[in-house]
């Protein structure tokens, strides 16, 4: 299958070298760093080396280039907030045959867009990113693919994805950005408020630690991406129902209530689906 991949960001480029070991890639850019970065190569020509990470790959900053690549699917990688924008752009150069792809953490406005567009549609989203995730060892991450998808595309991605280990579950557009609220945007917001509350330590304890790995490695993504998974219409909610938490512990530790600390512990264990250790 002939791929092009627009954006060789973080996500894009791990993309376009994990599918360029059996299809043919051409990655889109109009950075021409990343292009070399990807495809090991200028704009506009292939690097053949079997060891090169992005092996087989063209690379391209001109969307014209579309035209005689002649995709059979074109993924869309990039930043979030601009997919439909970048979508518009390629359409031109893309033969009718060509199916539509994305991985955007947020599928607001998704539904509607691929609707219009009146092609073979395939939305996904790989629930990791490469700061944190093992790329040599994917087998603990999950994506997710969308229900209202062509058959075709979801077969194609589920075998992708399954293949490198990675568990699959299917969800809808609207769902998803449900599930992407309470699983990325509520440990996000808790992230950012500990940042927004760090102070210099001589002597971190084990917890301070770890809560400061994650924080690191939460700053070290783009910043656009972080904006616009906080803006999913459903994360107020979630900001919400952390607030009331919130006040409701404030409460607790102003009156010094070892009762009512014992059942909000509690509840946080049944939560977690642990059982107490006496």
């Amino acid at each position: 299958m002939r791929i092009a991949i627009l954006g060789a960001g973080k996500m894009g480029a791990w993309l376009a070298s994990a599918l360029s070991g059996s299809h043919e890639v051409l990655a889109y850019d109009t950075d021409e760093a990343r292009l070399v970065a990807v495809a090991g190569a200028p704009d506009g020509a292939r690097d053949e080396s079997p060891a090169g990470q992005g092996a087989g790959i063209l690379a391209s900053s001109r969307l014209a280039d579309l035209g005689p690549f002649a995709p059979d699917m074109l993924v869309n990688c990039v930043p979030l907030g601009l997919t439909e924008e970048a979508f518009d752009a390629a359409l031109p150069f893309l033969p009718a045959s060509c199916s539509l792809s994305d991985i955007a953490s947020v599928k607001t406005g998704l539904a509607g867009y691929y609707a219009a567009a009146g092609r073979p549609f395939v939305s996904s989203h790989p629930m990791f990113g490469p700061t944190y995730a093992d790329e040599s060892n994917l087998s603990e991450q999950s994506a997710v693919l969308i229900e209202e998808s062509c058959a075709e595309g979801k077969a194609f991605w589920r075998a992708f994805y399954e293949g490198l280990g990675i568990t699959v579950y299917e969800d809808g557009f609207d769902g998803h950005d449900r599930t992407v609220a309470y699983s990325l945007a509520t440990p996000f917001a808790s992230t950012m408020v500990f940042a927004a509350c760090m102070k210099r330590l001589d002597a971190p304890g084990t917890n301070f630690k770890k809560h400061l790995e994650i924080a690191r490695g939460l700053l070290a993504e783009d910043d656009r991406l972080l904006a616009e998974i906080m803006f999913n219409p459903y994360t107020i909610r979630r900001i919400e129902l952390i607030n009331s938490q919130l006040s409701y512990l404030t409460h607790i530790i102003k009156d010094r209530d070892h009762e009512e600390m014992a059942k909000f512990l509690g509840k946080l264990r049944d939560n977690l689906g642990e059982a107490r250790f006496d």
